[in-house]
């Protein structure tokens, strides 16, 4: 999906759909149509919805499946809470399908944050109650996945997940 970036200044509101006349890219294969949510707890399931299809439609595995999907409800969970913080805004979500990987992008207007920053693996031998709180599941969304890409464009955060169609071996 080419995301004009131009439409609106870094900062303001996102469309909450895809632009007209911006289809998915082509070459990215059989993928579902880009959406645009509201940055709202209850609009996640059409997310899952479209990672549940983009996966179904390549094939994946039900443990790869699971994996993009954790790392997809996660992701745009973060952004919801700690991006937007209740604020009024939009989620763009698109995906492809290429032969060695499934991928899904999310464009948001929330404040910059790369979620790789500060990333920490859990602290495993340290007792639950006393473990800082936060984080755990940046980690265990960011191992799901076989990559995870982060840029910020025109003022406006892009993160991409990836993960192999097939297992390797």
């Amino acid at each position: 999906m080419a995301i004009d970036f131009s439409t609106a200044p870094a900062g303001a509101a996102a469309p909450c759909a895809p632009l007209p006349g911006d289809p998915a890219d082509p070459a990215a294969g059989p993928a579902p149509a880009p959406i645009g949510v509201p940055a709202e707890l209850e609009a996640l399931d059409r997310i899952a919805r479209f990672t549940l299809d983009l996966g179904e439609r390549a094939g994946l595995p039900p443990g790869r499946l699971y994996r993009l999907r954790l790392a997809a409800d996660e992701l745009a969970t973060n952004i919801v809470m700690h991006g937007y913080r209740g604020a009024p805004g939009c989620i763009l979500v698109d995906g492809g399908i290429e032969p060695g990987r499934v991928w899904i992008r999310f464009v948001d207007d929330a404040p910059a944050f790369d979620p790789r920053k500060g990333l920490r693996a859990p602290e495993l031998d340290v007792p639950l109650a006393d473990r800082k709180v936060g984080g755990l599941g940046v980690f265990l969304a960011l191992t799901a996945v076989d990559s995870f890409d982060y840029a910020l464009v025109a003022g406006r955060n892009v993160c991409t997940l990836a993960i192999a169609r097939h297992d390797n071996g």
